[in-house]
């Protein structure tokens, strides 16, 4: 799925999924200076300086995992954003559509 935006010039962005996962020694929202610096981080506003728009986000209850699904022009956009977070554990991005999309082309198993 990628997302058009209104520009001079088209500029087409895809849509991912990101997991965040770390031990629970190393959860930063147990520090509130490190949780607030987290916060900040996923701010829409600082995203955007990135080339990253986020559409949600969502932690996991007990589980030290987070979930973030966002826009960006390709995954190492959202690579580069999302070093903080390689330091303290595990990220992994996915390529992604909406259900709209997934549903438009017919499965999703077609490009």
């Amino acid at each position: 799925m990628r997302t058009e935006f209104p520009h001079e010039e088209p500029f087409l962005m895809s849509l991912f999924v990101i997991q965040h996962k770390h031990r629970a020694e190393m959860c930063p929202a147990r520090d509130p200076k490190m949780g607030s610096m987290l916060l900040e981080h996923l701010s829409p506003a600082n995203a955007k300086t990135f080339g990253v728009t986020i559409r949600g986000d969502a932690v996991v209850e007990g589980a030290h995992t987070l979930y973030v699904i966002a826009d960006a022009a390709d995954e190492d956009t959202l690579s580069r954003y999302m070093q903080p977070f390689a330091q303290a554990g595990s990220v992994e991005i996915w390529p992604a559509s909406t259900c709209e999309a997934v549903v438009e082309r017919g499965g999703c198993d077609r490009p």
